[in-house]
This record gives C-alpha cells, sequence and structure tokens, in this order.
C-alpha cells in the first residue's frame, strides 16, 4: 500500500520589502491538521517564503512523502531548477553573484532531504483553501512582527 502523503501549503508575507515579515503553514496529514506562523521584524518576502517551507519540512516526522504546494516562483524554482547550478558554482548565480539567502536554501535542501518531496505551485490568491489559509497566518505574523 502507497502511504497517502502529507500536504503542506506554505506561505509568506512582508509589509514592505524589507520589513516586518510573517510565514504560514498549513499541514494536512492522515493524523490531522496542523498550522504553524512566525515572523521577523526585518526581513524580506523570499525569506519568510522559504521559512515556510523550511518549518514546515522540518516539523513533519523524517521519511514521510510529503507535498509542499507554494504560491512563490522563488521557492519553486529554486529547489526544483536553480539549485543544483549554485551548489555547482558554489553558491554563486549564474552572473558570478553570491546567491541570495543561502543560509535558508542550504537549509531548506537538508529539510527536503529527510522526506520524499513533491513540490507544486499554485497561483496566489485564487480561493485555494490551503493556500488562503497559509497566506492569512503569515500575514498574521507579519502583523505581529510589526509591533
Amino acid at each position: 500500500m502507497i502511504e497517502k502523503p502529507t500536504i503542506v501549503y506554505t506561505d509568506g508575507s512582508c509589509i514592505g520589502n524589507p520589513g516586518p515579515g510573517g510565514w504560514g503553514v498549513v499541514i494536512e496529514s492522515p493524523a490531522g491538521t496542523r498550522e504553524l506562523s512566525g515572523g521577523a521584524p526585518s526581513t524580506t518576502n523570499n525569506r519568510m517564503e522559504l521559512m515556510a517551507a523550511i518549518r514546515a519540512l522540518e516539523e513533519i516526522e523524517p521519511g514521510s512523502p510529503v507535498q509542499v504546494v507554494t504560491d512563490s516562483r522563488y521557492v519553486m524554482d529554486g529547489i526544483t531548477s536553480w539549485m543544483d547550478n549554485w551548489r555547482r558554482r558554489n553558491w554563486r548565480t549564474a552572473n558570478g553573484k553570491p546567491v541570495k539567502n543561502q543560509d535558508l536554501w542550504q537549509r531548506l535542501e537538508q529539510a527536503a532531504a529527510r522526506h520524499a518531496v513533491t513540490w507544486q505551485w499554485v497561483r496566489g490568491h485564487t480561493n485555494d483553501p490551503g493556500n488562503e489559509r497559509a497566506d492569512a497566518l503569515a500575514r498574521a505574523a507579519s502583523d505581529v512582527s510589526r509591533q
């Protein structure tokens, strides 16, 4: 029997960019649904998008099949297309500049390595319930980080 994957919805938010930011996660597993969120007083939207995926994957039991659903092309393209080349070029972009958020990309790579992960991109704000809830959690965490 094939184990049903845990579905993870992730989103990041920032008030200004940079500015106070937040991340939100909805984890739907056979054991039930859990929500996580957090933030930082001075950050960027991309860092919060990465943190959402990282914290979700770190929270789930190692070895579990996981489907990560994100509305971030940055996260989606980075983990599925760009990372191999960055690593090959010693964490440099195609034009030789250092990769932004290298610390979080490496942490995401480690967190993903603990699971059989598939990545799915969804357009944000299109009434996908999991994405909408992750967005609400991220925005609320941004508001808290602003105070």
